[in-house]
């Protein structure tokens, strides 16, 4: 099984997930992020349309080194068929999808930047 994503800008992973809460369904577009070890950042506007239920706070190191505390919640995500609970950072920004995601999905990511993103269940 394989999931096909794409590239956008020169350098940038995108994939597109099934997003769910007790409230509705997204398939937004995520960034994939290797340097994320989280499972899933959703933007505050997508936390609200699903609202989903915020359920702590924790810290996270951003990009720049920076602290930040963002809010978490718990979503449903799923990929080819498989569900999974995950947890969700609500931040501004591009949505993203870290290695936890992949971990919680048993997928590998084959990425060749010359346009092609593919993710395997290993």
């Amino acid at each position: 099984m394989t999931v096909r994503g794409f590239f956008v800008q020169p350098n940038t992973p995108v994939i597109q997930i099934t997003l769910g809460s007790g409230y509705g369904v997204q398939r937004p577009y995520v960034v994939l992020d290797t340097g994320f070890t989280g499972d899933l950042q959703v933007t505050p506007q997508i936390a609200q349309e699903l609202n989903l239920i915020v359920t702590g706070v924790t810290p996270v190191r951003t990009a720049t080194g920076d602290i930040a505390n963002l809010p978490t919640a718990n979503a449903i995500v799923s990929m080819e068929g498989i569900t999974n609970y995950v947890q969700v950072l609500i931040s501004r920004g591009f949505p993203l999808a870290g290695i936890s995601f992949l971990v919680k999905f048993r997928y590998r990511a084959l990425v060749d930047y010359h346009g092609m993103v593919l993710l395997q269940r290993v």
